[in-house]
């Protein structure tokens, strides 16, 4: 099993720069492939991006290619989503996800997640 904390949020205004973090606990981390998701005001839950247990795999929803990258750091148990260029549209709560069945898995209907982190993009 592991715990998810995600940290990072806050405003910025648009065309900044932000960078989200999950902190991981539990056994194993490097076992599980992660993602983060977001969910605006108003919309469903939707998936930004998902990398694999070793990090050498990535994939993104189209809304945030070239703007966003997602990382992990399997010794301090962290993953990371790297934010540029943001718009107002980026506006959401934001949250970390992990499952062991591979970014597939993880993309559509992970076995954890965290509390999530606001992200408010001003004009």
């Amino acid at each position: 099993q592991v715990q998810l904390v995600e940290s990072g949020g806050g405003s910025v205004q648009a065309g900044g720069s932000l960078r989200l973090s999950c902190a991981a606990s539990g056994r194993n981390f490097n076992a599980y492939a992660m993602a983060w998701f977001r969910q605006a005001p108003g919309k469903e839950r939707a998936f930004v991006a998902g990398i694999s247990y070793s990090g050498g795999y990535t994939e993104y929803a189209d809304s945030v290619k070239g703007r966003f990258t997602i990382s992990r750091d399997n010794a301090e148990k962290m993953v990371y989503l790297q934010r540029n260029r943001l718009l107002t549209e980026d506006t959401a709560v934001y949250s970390c996800a992990a499952d062991r069945n591979g970014v597939g898995v993880v993309r559509r209907r992970p076995a954890y997640w965290g509390q999530g982190t606001q992200v408010t993009v001003s004009s």
